[in-house]
């Protein structure tokens, strides 16, 4: 059941033939019960008319013979009624079968009874209502009933009475039964029928929608299957067209598509490649006079205190932009190699809790420049993961870095939280804050909140999103939280192991201690 109803949530022939199919179902039944109603009808009444006819001349004949045997001895009156009951009851199968029953009215006090029966049928055929009505009426009156033959043999039919006289006996009811089994097998044959030609037009109008589906659905599986195709890296597929119809033109828009698709793929790979290999190579070329200028420039700062102030605050200078320019050629060098996605790790087991510690202490000037202080809250005083430690140093470091520049003045808390699978990092400091419109800018490249702010401590802009990146190839997830003038929360999720994936947010993204 479960295999059918995902088979028709994700298969748009099986909802059309199935929606088809009931849609046709639902029609068929309405039409088909009209039709056996109307058929049902039409032949119960041929019947009844019949039947009424037939029963209105025995009965007419009955009574005139009834009348020539006025003063007539008893046994020539019982001969008459033996003709009238022998000339009016039936001698073939119970399907066909018309009997006749005479019963004394009710009052008749004479001494001759004539009340019987034709073939054993039991008087208590005659309901007491259709009696009733009899007595009434002068008229001829009809109910459907029951006739039963001694034995328990019953089978359904019509009865057709009357009040007749019959000469020295007095007032009789006089009553003709016609059988209706074989008008009740008729109705069952055509209802058989109706069901089954109903069936065959089910299963008919099925195949005809599955065959028409499968035209119109063709098409569409195999743009499904070229798309899926694209999407895994196989530029080179086409729609076939070999017809001249709708779905034709649906094939040359969509190839038209693709071709389009796959120029302008190409062209942005080999812009991709290029703009890779123009990095990677001014990187690699920048570091020979790179060097060359750092060897002069220590050699000159040694010398510093031999110059004059301003020239030896020039020299200061100097190593401090060199050193800006050295972290900016790594940075922009392991930016290209994630672009060309070579970018690998070096997974170890390490504390992360000690790697943290020696990242405060590495920056604790730094902080104490910017007058905070970094706070380390850890749930164990040891969580081993399994990572490549530089990578989550570094991420470390520029989370840290990022959240000293931005403290004004206010202490940074560090928590470090883990369970069995999970290990989460979130730095928390309350200084400027970042505006929610530009949360989802935060890890772009050379991205700042407030450009406007001079860089004092020479950051490359591109921390955050190096940062992001090999979080990233730990399979964990780096997220950002700030509100203007109520700091900024960044968490970093990692699973204990590189190789898995993170199974749960430990520390919330939105700190506890804010509030609207």
């Amino acid at each position: 059941m479960n295999r059918f109803m995902v088979g028709f949530k994700h298969s748009l022939a099986l909802k059309v033939i199935i929606s088809t199919v009931l849609l046709s179902l639902l029609v068929i039944y309405l039409t088909g019960s009209a039709l056996n109603s109307q058929l049902s009808t039409g032949i119960k009444q041929v019947n009844l008319d019949s039947s009424r006819i037939e029963a209105r001349s025995t009965i007419f004949s009955a009574e005139y013979k009834f009348l020539l045997a006025q003063g007539e001895d008893a046994k020539a009156i019982h001969k008459v009624v033996d003709d009238v009951i022998s000339s009016a009851t039936s001698l073939t199968s119970n399907e066909n079968a018309r009997e006749v029953i005479f019963i004394r009215s009710p009052g008749n006090t004479q001494s001759q009874n004539y009340e019987t029966t034709s073939n054993f049928v039991e008087i208590n055929s005659i309901p007491e209502s259709l009696r009733s009505d009899v007595r009434k009426s002068a008229e001829l009156t009809w109910s459907y009933v029951s006739i039963k033959y001694e034995g328990g043999q019953v089978i359904p039919g019509i009865a057709f009475g009357k009040k007749v006289t019959i000469p020295k006996a007095g007032k009789y009811e006089m009553y003709l039964l016609f059988s209706l089994a074989s008008q009740n097998a008729t109705l069952d044959l055509i209802q058989r029928l109706l069901i089954l030609t109903g069936f065959a037009l089910i299963l008919l109008i099925a195949l005809i929608v599955w065959l028409v589906v499968r035209q119109v659905v063709k098409p569409v599986r195999e743009a499904a299957l070229v798309a899926t195709r694209f999407t895994a890296g196989d530029f080179t597929q086409r729609m076939q067209v070999t017809t001249g119809d709708e779905v034709a033109t649906l094939g040359h828009a969509f190839n038209a598509m693709a071709e389009s698709l796959e120029k302008q793929i190409a062209r942005l790979e080999n812009l991709s490649r290029v703009q890779q290999r123009f990095v990677s190579d001014v990187s690699h070329e920048l570091r020979t006079p790179l060097t060359t200028l750092r060897m002069a420039s220590e050699v000159i700062f040694a010398s510093r205190e031999n110059f004059d102030p301003a020239i030896a605050r020039s020299t200061e200078l100097l190593v401090a932009q060199l050193d800006r320019f050295e972290r900016l050629l790594e940075d922009l060098l392991e930016v290209s190699r994630f672009d060309a996605e070579v970018a690998i790790i070096e997974a170890v087991d390490f504390d992360l809790v000690a790697l943290a510690k020696r990242c405060a202490e590495d920056l604790s000037l730094v902080a104490k420049e910017g007058s905070t202080e970094l706070r380390i809250y850890s749930i164990a005083e040891s969580i081993t993961v399994k990572a490549d430690i530089r990578r989550i140093e570094r991420i470390l470091r520029n989370l840290f870095s990022n959240a000293i520049e931005h403290a004004e003045d206010k202490p940074i808390a560090i928590t470090i939280i883990a369970s069995e699978h999970d290990a989460a990092v979130g730095v928390r400091d309350h200084g400027l804050g970042l505006d929610e419109n530009a949360l989802h800018r935060v890890f772009d490249r050379f991205w700042r909140a407030d450009p406007s702010r001079a860089r004092v401590r020479g950051g490359t802009g591109l921390g955050l999103s190096i940062a992001l990146e090999d979080a990233r190839l730990h399979n964990g997830e780096l997220e950002a939280w700030g509100r203007p003038g109520k700091g900024a929360h960044f968490v970093l999720t990692l699973p204990r192991n590189a190789t898995q994936g993170i199974e749960s947010r430990l520390i919330k993204l939105q700190p506890d201690d804010y509030h609207e």
